[in-house]
């Protein structure tokens, strides 16, 4: 069965063209590049052979320099176990296939090598998100894709496993952010290359009113005391290890060597056993 195709790659290439021409608003890219050295200046690890995938490279390799610089391409530029580190930056939400993103980036890191993947969460745009849908529903009576599909912490988290990474975590961080308008907050997307890009988007100009409305509807909901409307931008970063048999593994259930009553000195009391009446009910139970 083919994969669904979820990014028109030509439009999206051309938006983050544009975005670097008139000036790219990266913010939030390099609030993520801060947030990933500080992580790494905590790791008893010193990295060698760092690449970083993401879609603006020529902004990343200022960021992280000496880094091999990689484009989010559907099939990544990575050789296999050629990096001890891997930086998936901002990029996962326009993957057809971010199951398959993770797993060249495993691929491409030597045994116990790590991977850290930042990437837009659910709550990200959440209040522009409803609002668009709510003033498109009403201006024009239907929906149309508007927003890339980003994923709630738990599920983004499922996917390092699902990539076959090891020891995985996934935490979030919100990044609030404030605006004289929903306008310049579009405005912004259009200069950070964020625009819409899905395949399924409609192609018609959509009305004007769609976004009067929607931007009436957005201050409603976010506008603020000082007269600006606020955006969060949740990212959640996911980090797991390239397997390794010298990495920690868990104990087999029932191994243990010692009770818990012994390391916190209290006494065991056995659990009391169901009583006549609940026993008739189990059974009861079990013959519906």
């Amino acid at each position: 069965m083919d994969r669904p195709t979820l990014t028109d790659r030509a439009a999206l290439e051309a938006h983050r063209a544009r975005a670097m021409r008139s000036g790219l608003a990266d913010f939030l890219h390099r609030a993520v590049a801060g947030e990933i050295e500080e992580r790494l200046s905590v790791v008893n690890r010193h990295f060698t052979t760092p690449a970083v995938v993401s879609g603006f490279p020529r902004l990343w390799e200022n960021l992280f320099p000496g880094a091999r610089q990689v484009t989010d391409s559907e099939t990544l530029d990575l050789e296999e176990g050629a990096h001890d580190l891997v930086i998936h930056a901002l990029a996962l939400h326009w993957a057809d296939d971010p199951v398959g993103q993770l797993v060249q980036c495993r691929r491409a890191l030597r045994p116990d090598g790590l991977l850290i993947c930042a990437t837009f969460g659910g709550d990200t745009l959440r209040g522009l998100r409803q609002a668009l849908a709510q003033a498109e529903a009403e201006v024009t009576g239907g929906l149309s894709p508007r927003v890339a599909p980003m994923g709630e912490v738990r599920d983004l988290g499922a996917l390092l496993q699902r990539a076959g990474f090891a020891l995985p975590v996934a935490d979030t961080m919100p990044y609030d952010v404030s605006y004289e308008s929903a306008f310049r907050l579009l405005a912004d997307l259009r200069a950070m290359g964020e625009t819409n890009a899905l395949a399924g988007r409609h192609r018609a100009a959509p009305p004007r009113a769609l976004f009067l409305r929607a931007a009436g509807l957005y201050a409603q909901a976010e506008g603020r005391a000082d007269g600006r409307v606020g955006a969060t931008f949740e990212v959640v970063t996911l980090t797991g290890w390239a397997p390794d048999e010298s990495q920690p593994k868990p104990l087999r259930p029932g191994s243990a060597t010692h009770r818990l009553s012994e390391a916190l000195g209290t006494r065991e009391e056995p659990l009391p056993g169901p009583a006549e009446g609940d026993a008739d009910r189990d059974d009861g139970r079990s013959r519906h």
